[in-house]
């Protein structure tokens, strides 16, 4: 029974709530707010509204059933058997690759995932990008314009609503050991033209282009169009100022580009673009007329060049560094990303001496910096 005077009622309400959150999320117990606060949400939006009525007994229910019919329990007794019971569920998935071992891509468990809370929710939910943890995928999914990190089992089969990291994650340490070295090292950056790590990684690339760019040899690589077709058309874009104009005009649109939160609001929508790549191109003397007839005869020449260029290298995710044919993992500053490059010639030139910013750019579009930086990848 509920009590009947309302103050206690709604304490006694919020205490249930509290428990029920216990048992399905255990970053409660860490207080951190802000992520059970987007894991609920979408918690929240898979279960449909009931009657009043209904809505009473399904939370003496609830009560019930998970808690026990003792008013005077412990409520941290169960906290501790969820907890239990979790950990013994975590060292199975870190054991067995995924509870069944039959591990799959990040991309496919992603979809799978995004198609699971679609049934549930009706639809809305978004794949964003997809992060391998080791023994979990961390996807991060768009609900209603919120980012929310929700995670899989690498088997693509089990849905888990949230993780606690117990070890301090560090720094993203570069692997350069492996890279041969040249004269004029050839530089790769993997990307989806909307992708936001790739985005990210771009803005942190753009110093050291301009600091390397007649030293060693940059270069975009476009490697399709996950987030739609406005992403291809995108890359055809600047596959074509580059075609036409250049390096040197392709990064001063791509750091243009990258940092216009109007473009990225825009979401791909035809009608909101125009005029703001309109914009760009006139900022930078850049013929819109030039460009679309590359667009129209040249850039799906170029465009699978890039692709066959990836496939080659097997380079699947945004961003994908490579320096001299390998691949390089490296944290996305400035001054990380220039000596990675630098340690890949055979005599460093003397600009390599310049220290470059060891900020990280924010994810996306736009031009605020990061607190930390980011492994994670579309």
């Amino acid at each position: 029974m509920h009590p009947e005077n309302p103050k206690q009622r709604e304490g006694f309400l919020d205490f249930k709530s509290k428990l029920v959150i216990y048992s399905f999320r255990l970053d409660i117990i860490a207080l951190d707010y802000r992520k059970v606060y987007k894991a609920l949400k979408i918690r929240k939006i898979m279960v449909k509204e009931k009657p009043k009525v209904e809505e009473q007994k399904e939370e003496q229910a609830v009560v019930t059933e998970e808690f026990g019919e003792s008013k005077t329990g412990n409520p941290w007794k169960f906290v501790s058997i969820i907890l239990g019971i979790s950990v013994i569920v975590l060292l199975v998935i870190v054991f067995k690759g995924g509870l069944t071992g039959n591990v799959v891509g990040g991309q496919d468990a992603a979809g799978t995932l995004v198609d699971y809370l679609n049934t549930k929710t009706g639809g809305g939910v978004e794949f964003d990008s997809v992060k391998d943890l080791g023994s979990l995928y961390e996807v991060v999914i768009l609900y209603e314009k919120d980012e929310i990190p929700v995670y899989i089992t690498k088997d693509g089969k089990y849905y888990v609503q949230g993780v606690i990291p117990i070890v301090e994650e560090g720094s993203v340490e570069s692997n350069t050991t492996d890279v041969p070295k040249s004269d004029k090292p050839k530089v790769e950056a993997f990307v989806f033209s909307y992708c936001p790590y790739g985005l990210q990684f771009e803005k942190a690339m753009a110093p050291v282009y301009e600091l390397l760019k007649d030293k060693a040899d940059i270069n975009i690589v476009a490697i399709g169009a996950m987030h739609g077709e406005f992403e291809k058309v995108e890359s055809f874009r600047q596959l074509c100022i580059q075609k036409e104009y250049g390096k040197d005009k392709l990064w001063s649109y791509l750091k243009k580009f990258a940092v216009d939160t109007e473009i990225g609001s825009c979401d791909g929508d035809k009608d909101c673009l125009d005029p703001l790549i309109s914009d760009l191109f006139s900022q930078l003397s850049i013929s819109e007329s030039k460009i679309n007839s590359c667009m129209t005869k040249d850039a799906e020449a170029l465009y699978n060049a890039d692709m066959a260029r990836a496939k080659e290298l097997g380079e699947t995710g945004s961003p994908g560094f490579v320096i001299n044919g390998v691949d390089v993992q490296v944290a996305r500053n400035p001054e990380a990303i220039k000596q990675a490059i630098c340690s890949a010639f055979n005599t460093a030139p003397s600009v390599c001496e310049e220290t470059l910013s060891t900020a990280s750019s924010s994810a996306g579009f736009g031009a605020s910096a990061s607190s930390s930086s980011s492994s994670a990848t579309c």
